[in-house]
């Protein structure tokens, strides 16, 4: 294992604080960007040990700083904020970062489905920064993360109330995955990264139905939830609705045996386990 720090950008948020913990548990030094190192979370990994730095995925010039004596980084952009083409120039400034500091390698986050001309605006930005980090000279890894377990949170008072709504067939498997997961595979790309130089690699860590997801949280509520399905027409923000016409479409395509019969260091968290550890405590 490097002497050097592995920096994680956007380390307070949902992906880069998975990466983090897996790079902690592992005793690896890790340097995080931030946007304010005075918020209570950047505090919080401060005195986990971590080398706490101020910067923004759209500035260059602190990225490069950030980068400085690096062993790798991890690196995440997101178009919920200002928007694709705001993520776009994320990801410019950071490969521009990246190469600049001469980054020994580099691990975007990006989606599964992104390389499949899905039409789904936030599938199609990513897969523009990964044409342009594929083109340059950045050693680099892409990982593409499916839909995350997590995501069910955003209807988390529907769930309370007994129903799970998807806008999908009770009986189509949604491919998912649990964000410690995407952290493990990740810290194990960072620490050890001659397997995976120049790889995409997709990742799943289950692929439940609607229907067995309302089923687990049931279980894990102690009560009945039901899954409804929602109407793709009622989805009124445009990404969104390209997103779930899509996953009702030819939807992501990780193999997940093969995934995981390669990968077997990785936990994979069933649903049904994540449930049970997320929702028990809500009854």
């Amino acid at each position: 294992m490097t002497d050097q720090p592995v920096l994680v950008l956007a380390a307070t948020g949902g992906q880069g604080g998975a990466v983090t913990d897996a790079l902690l548990g592992r005793r690896a030094r890790v340097r995080a960007l931030v946007r304010d190192p005075g918020r209570r979370s950047a505090r919080e990994l401060s005195a986990r040990g971590v080398e706490v730095v101020a910067g923004s995925l759209s500035d260059r010039e602190s990225m490069a700083s950030a980068m400085s004596g690096v062993a790798a980084v991890f690196a995440f952009t997101t178009p919920f904020e200002a928007g694709v083409d705001a993520e776009v120039e994320q990801g410019r400034a950071i490969l521009a970062a990246a190469r600049d500091k001469r980054v020994p390698h580099l691990v975007f986050s990006s989606v599964a489905g992104a390389d499949q001309d899905s039409g789904v605006p936030h599938f199609e930005s990513k897969a523009r920064i990964e044409a342009e980090l594929t083109a340059g000279d950045v050693p680099y890894t892409i990982l593409g993360p499916t839909y995350f377990f997590d995501n069910a949170l955003g209807g988390a008072e529907r769930v309370l109330e007994g129903v799970l709504d998807l806008p999908l067939p009770p009986d189509r498997p949604l491919q998912q995955l649990a964000r410690p997961d995407l952290g493990a595979f990740a810290a194990e790309v960072l620490l050890d990264p001659a397997p995976y130089t120049g790889r995409r690699i997709e990742l799943a860590g289950d692929a439940p139905t609607p229907a067995q997801m309302a089923a687990a949280l049931g279980a894990a509520l102690g009560r009945e939830v039901r899954h409804e399905q929602v109407p793709l027409a009622a989805i009124g923000n445009p990404d969104m609705h390209a997103m779930w016409a899509f996953l009702n479409g030819p939807g992501y395509r990780v193999d997940i045996p093969a995934l995981h019969a390669a990968h077997p260091q990785i936990r994979w968290t069933p649903f049904a386990e994540w449930a049970r550890r997320t929702w028990a405590g809500a009854r």
